[in-house]
């Protein structure tokens, strides 16, 4: 599995478990809004890893704009609920653009 796509799975997982109503709000306050910047720096990441590797990316970019906008109650959970999905499905798809031999079009 690439690191792209594990680190999908991780930050869908996070986002998720933060977009939990009480738990995540709690967490999120208590921790003075760092786990916010922490999940900014792994979206950052997950965004570098997805663009070389040519995989879809707005997931991880709808996960830089909820790190932003996070600190707003309701809007922060629904956007950790979004991006949480919307990570998660990318993690879960297959490659458009697979490598191809160029002697595949020729057939015997």
């Amino acid at each position: 599995m690439a690191p792209s796509k594990t680190l999908k799975w991780i930050t869908g997982g996070l986002e998720l478990f933060l977009a939990i109503p009480v738990l995540g709000g709690l967490i999120v306050v208590n921790s003075v809004y760092t786990v916010l910047f922490f999940m900014m720096i792994l979206h950052i990441v997950t965004l570098v890893l997805s663009v070389v590797n040519k995989e879809a990316y707005y997931g991880s970019i709808l996960g830089i704009v909820t790190s932003v906008v996070g600190w707003i109650p309701f809007v922060g959970w629904l956007m950790h609920l979004l991006s949480g999905i919307f990570l998660m499905v990318t993690a879960a798809q297959q490659p458009r653009y697979q490598d191809r031999n160029s002697y595949d079009d020729y057939r015997y």
